[in-house]
């Protein structure tokens, strides 16, 4: 079966992370392999003054790349399309997407208060919604963010019925 993806959306402080740690939790007990990638719209740093990673990128290295017997790394000066990315998580079966609101792939918006539900119709490809509280949409599921394993059945089943295939790059 073709890789899937899902998108996780929503503001700051809605538990996007948490919610996609336990959709790769529930994914990953049911036997699937799981990928995940996530927009911090800030920069960030791997490296840590001192490492060996980090003098290779301060004497002017634009790609680094780390291993060992059970992790790799690769580090790069530069921003990384979403779909570029993406060509790395072919070999997993699902792969989890944490913010990238603006993408168009397969979306569960999760809504914390009452001024986040205009994402709902903001955003393309919303498929499902996890809210704080009781709400509805017309024709999407809604869940409560504690829901995961109902989510994850339900995208599971989904994909059973060819949703979420990440095409193949044109």
């Amino acid at each position: 079966m073709p890789t899937s993806i899902i998108q996780i959306v929503g503001f700051k402080n809605t538990g996007k992370t948490t919610l996609t740690a336990a959709l790769v939790k529930q994914l990953a007990e049911a036997g699937c392999r799981v990928g995940t990638v996530k927009h911090d719209g800030h920069d960030f740093d791997i490296d840590h003054p001192g490492t060996d990673t980090w003098q290779h990128r301060e004497a002017g290295a634009h790609k680094i790349a780390i291993t060992s017997p059970h992790r790799t790394a690769i580090m790069e000066q530069r921003p990384t399309p979403l779909n570029e990315l993406l060509q790395q998580f072919r070999e997993m079966d699902w792969v989890i997407v944490e913010g990238f609101k603006q993408e168009r792939y397969p979306k569960i918006v999760l809504i914390r208060k009452e001024e986040d539900e205009a994402l709902v119709m903001q955003l393309e490809q919303v498929v499902a919604v996890a809210s704080w509280y009781p709400v509805s949409f017309d024709g999407l599921p809604v869940f409560t963010v504690e829901d995961s394993a109902g989510m994850a059945a339900w995208i599971r089943e989904e994909r059973g019925k060819g949703a979420f295939v990440l095409e193949e790059p044109t």
